[in-house]
């Protein structure tokens, strides 16, 4: 497959370039874990064939076994006390890769992937992710139905696939955890519009998605 020319991940520093050891001391037995930077997370992310992108196992199991360096995102990251910002890391025609910045209590909408695979992982604190089933929707007229199915708290040990059946969820970083959060998120393959819902209205319709930076720079 032949890749768009895009901008380069920018460099960082030398000590950053290898791997380094964090512990999980909450573990009876602290385990140590190497880290890796986002440069070399991007590397590796590209050697991937198409076939993986398309079922959702390969990628999470690497987003499993590849924590990020949360010192190596530094570039990337900016923060918005009104909402959630979108900033893009990579991007081909396969996949792109964003991190997303979340201050305590910011929340997504509801929303779907436009049938997109999605992989998300947490390098900085934690998150949490409700699931629901859409049990009808009509997006002309602009109506939906739907039920709770499950949540699951995403953090720097435990990423996650969103299932491709009953992909309709929001991500939120809840009061009481009590932290900033970011969350890097894989889909494949790139999409600029999705579904956006309103369990308790009943209402559903298509909204734009926007980057707050793309490489490390400000969008105009």
């Amino acid at each position: 497959m032949t890749f768009l020319e895009l901008p380069c991940v920018p460099l960082c520093p030398l000590w950053l370039r290898f791997p380094c050891v964090i512990l999980f001391p909450e573990h009876p037995m602290a385990t140590a874990v190497k880290q890796f930077p986002i440069q070399d997370f991007v590397a590796q992310l590209r050697a991937f064939p198409q076939s993986a992108f398309d079922q959702t196992e390969q990628i999470r199991r690497y987003l499993q076994d590849t924590p990020v360096s949360p010192e190596s995102l530094a570039p990337y990251l900016t923060w918005d006390r009104q909402h959630y910002t979108r900033n893009l890391i990579d991007k081909t025609p396969l996949y792109e890769l964003l991190a997303i910045c979340w201050e305590v209590g910011q929340a997504s909408s509801v929303h779907n992937h436009r049938d997109q695979n999605c992989w998300m992982a947490v390098p900085i604190g934690r998150l949490q992710v409700e699931n629901f089933r859409v049990v009808q929707q009509d997006i002309t007229a602009g109506r939906c139905k739907l039920e709770p199915a499950d949540v699951v708290e995403m953090n720097v040990s435990q990423p996650c696939a969103v299932d491709p059946q009953e992909p309709v969820h929001r991500v939120l970083n809840p009061r009481e955890f009590n932290q900033r959060a970011v969350s890097l998120h894989v889909y494949s393959r790139p999409f600029d519009t999705c579904v956006a819902y309103s369990a308790e209205q009943g209402t559903c319709g298509e909204i734009q998605l926007h980057y707050n930076t793309t490489y490390g720079k400000p969008c105009k």
